[in-house]
């Protein structure tokens, strides 16, 4: 109380004035009468023959409990602001890792370890009790936060007692532990130091020979803190769910490492993975790997980042006539964090995305909740319908005629009109009329302001502003200064929607009370816009049939649950729910490589079929096409202004090395096209414009305009019927 009277709270005031208290006391309890001041000694004697010490005790502790919780009692407390906000299993959970973070934060400033680590845990027992001083313990160390006091309370989990702990709940999963790994840079790139690694592989190393599936996983942590170890739950579930190999990255943390290094790290472990076909991990090495990503929070943002890396590095390699590096099978984002420009308000082009009506289902929860901030703030307002595109319906009348209804929402009756009114309603113009016929029927009062999920759940018990705030200032670092609005590598939000409509399928799960769900939302819906606007260009360019339509769920796939937050997947050994999300994310994956899967089969079936009839279909029966990348079509589709020329070719020649017809078709695919799945692509450049030994064939041309594009087709339609042949010279 006396640092507020002197106006400067001060903890190092309120130790002193702990010590002062306690020493006035104890010495008056040494020195002083036994049975206090003059005043109370007569009361103390008479009560000491009624009461024993224990007795006196009691009530006296049970006297300050009541004192203390008076408000409570005569129904004076304020009102708690995350009643109903999350489902009973999820904010148990929050209150035991509420507990941990206080408990770890009060101890977090011990020296000796062993001592810290215990004494870790005897104070988060006590403020699981003492789960109100937990709250306010958080709460304030939360408004000061450092990245100590942010690497404390998420690394948590591999502390002696805490990893005791959590490896006696986790039921066995795999038989073989994690493996640390360290992957070399590729020669391309700026940094020569290797990345650190953790395989997750249920299996000896010599298995990962008959494996071509990886699942690559960017771990989140704020960007300052966690590596794989503290994701052990999703990982080893993935592991067994699967029986794939799953690299989880180990990068480096800001702000030693600040952005972009993660990045390029991420980055740099893909194309390494990519261009060894990934033997720096094990495997044979002798057909392409199929990879999906994964990321969860801050992971998250670097996954989707690598991802628009890898698509802006293709359309530059593209460009150059260089190799295009293949984009990953799918991408899993867990509650990702993709706007690095924290803002208070929806922008109109936000809400449409989320009020979408093929979307509006999902979001309808999501929805409601930003409606509810404004009625939060008028709880005597008739509340509006969830679907604002409605018309508010004609109010109903009742036989009462003294309580007017509106969508089953009770008003008070309507006053008589005033002697203003009644003026107005004499004169006879339109004007008046439209007033009066406003003001003579009740409204519902409705408000076009959206607040964002981060403000509107600021008081989340997992993720706040204040969180955000020092991890974004961490992640930038003190030098760099990047633009929050354009900059789509840092915010891949923003990302523009060239690079969006080839991204590969992407699944989300976010829960709908965290902070970061309008991330979710919003980028969802880019893709699912994007992708769609795509297939429209495509069907207006006849490139795709006419009775084709657009599935969302081949590009997107979203999951909202419900009454849970931030970080469930953290802690699944006090919330056991979160295993059915670590093995729903399995079937995504596992789903994602089968339909490529089936798709790639599909492919070469047709391409098989097709073959049959050709002139030398008996003498290459095993002949196979080449096989599309995901998120990649054939050059006549995405490209249909370019066309590839071909020079004179000689058919089935002798074998010493002379080009047969379906290795030039094999080479001309891949001088147009990306390399297919099994590393049969395009090699690295030779001296004299040779690759893989042989001549170079002509590289694509680009043709002006539609008019050349359509005179390209109609000579070569007309080419058979004037006898010419496929290499533009004129047949005899």
């Amino acid at each position: 109380m006396i640092d507020h009277v002197l106006g400067r709270p001060s903890v190092q005031f309120r130790k002193i004035q702990v010590f002062a208290v306690v020493s006035f006391w104890s010495l008056y309890l040494l020195r002083g009468n036994k049975n206090g001041p003059p005043l109370l000694r007569n009361l103390s004697a008479r009560l000491s023959k009624q009461l024993s010490a224990w007795q006196t005790l009691v009530i006296t502790l049970l006297w300050l409990y009541i004192s203390r919780n008076f408000a409570k009692i005569v129904g004076l407390e304020s009102p708690e602001p995350l009643a109903n906000l999350y489902t009973r299993s999820y904010f148990r959970a929050t209150w035991i890792t509420t507990a941990l973070d206080a408990g770890f934060w009060t101890a977090m400033k011990i020296r000796t370890k062993w001592l810290r680590d215990l004494a870790s845990m005897v104070f988060t027992c006590y403020y699981l009790i003492a789960a109100e001083q937990a709250d306010e313990k958080v709460r304030k160390v939360r408004g000061l936060l450092t990245v100590d006091h942010l690497r404390v309370s998420w690394h948590k989990s591999t502390t002696p007692y805490l990893s005791f702990v959590t490896r006696a709940m986790r039921p066995k999963l795999t038989r073989y532990p994690p493996r640390a790994i360290r992957i070399p840079r590729p020669g391309s790139s700026s940094y020569k130091d290797p990345v650190n690694a953790w395989l997750y592989f249920d299996g000896p190393l010599a298995a990962l020979k008959n494996h071509t599936n990886v699942v690559l996983d960017v771990p989140g942590g704020g960007f300052v803190a966690m590596n794989p170890r503290h994701h052990e739950d999703k990982l080893l579930g993935w592991a067994a769910k699967l029986e794939l190999p799953v690299l989880s990255i180990d990068y480096r943390k800001a702000p030693e490492h600040p952005y972009p290094y993660a990045l390029n790290e991420c980055f740099d472990v893909y194309r390494s993975l990519i261009v060894s076909q990934g033997r720096c991990i094990g495997l044979s090495g002798s057909t392409m790997p199929r990879v999906v990503v994964t990321g969860d929070s801050a992971g998250g943002n670097i996954a989707t980042g690598m991802v628009l890396l890898i698509l802006e590095n293709n359309e530059n390699q593209r460009h150059s006539n260089q190799e295009p590096l293949p984009s990953p099978e799918g991408l899993i984002l867990i509650y990702p964090s993709l706007d690095m420009n924290i803002g208070n308000w929806m922008s109109d082009e936000q809400m449409a995305l989320i009020q979408d009506r093929r979307t509006r289902t999902r979001n309808k929860n999501v929805l409601r909740r930003k409606s509810e901030d404004y009625y939060k703030l008028t709880p005597d307002t008739p509340h509006p319908s969830d679907d604002e595109d409605k018309p508010l319906s004609p109010p109903v009348i009742p036989k009462d005629d003294s309580i007017v209804t509106v969508d089953d929402k009770s008003l008070p009756p309507l006053k008589p009109p005033t002697d203003a009114e009644l003026e107005m309603i004499s004169k006879p113009t339109l004007a008046n009329q439209s007033t009066t016929l406003a003001s003579s029927k009740p409204r519902l009062l409705k408000t076009r302001l959206a607040m964002s999920s981060m403000i509107s759940y600021f008081n989340d018990r997992i993720l706040t502003p204040e969180m955000m705030r020092a991890m974004i200032i961490l992640y930038v670092g003190p030098h760099a200064r990047p633009d929050f609005s354009t900059d789509y590598i840092l915010s891949p939000l923003l990302a523009p929607e060239s690079l969006l409509s080839k991204f590969p399928k992407t699944c989300f799960l976010t829960g709908e009370r965290d902070p970061l769900v309008d991330d979710t939302v919003i980028f969802a819906g880019r893709l699912r816009q994007a992708k769609h606007n795509l297939f429209v260009q495509r069907k207006e360019l006849g490139l795709l049939k006419s009775k084709d339509t657009f599935d969302e769920k081949e590009h997107v796939e979203v999951t909202l649950i419900p009454g849970i937050s931030h970080g469930f997947l953290q802690f699944v050994s006090v919330f056991p729910e979160g295993w059915n999300h670590i093995f729903r994310c399995a079937r995504w994956i596992d789903e994602i490589f089968e339909e490529r899967e089936g798709r790639t089969n599909t492919s070469e079936s047709i391409d098989d079929e097709k073959m049959i009839g050709h002139p030398f279909h008996h003498q290459y029966p095993h002949h196979r096409h080449h096989r599309r990348m995901p998120t990649e079509s054939s050059g006549d589709e995405d490209r249909p202004l370019e066309m590839s020329t071909m020079s004179n070719v000689k058919v089935n020649e002798d074998v010493d090395g002379e080009v047969d017809y379906f290795t030039h078709q094999r080479r001309q695919a891949a001088s147009s096209s990306r390399p297919t799945r099994n590393g049969k692509g395009r090699g690295k450049m030779r001296k004299g414009g040779s690759e893989n030994g042989h001549p170079r064939e002509k590289s694509m041309v680009s043709l002006a305009s539609e008019d050349d594009l359509l005179g390209r087709r109609m000579k070569e339609l007309a080419g058979g019927l004037i006898g010419m042949a496929h290499d533009g010279v004129q047949t005899p």
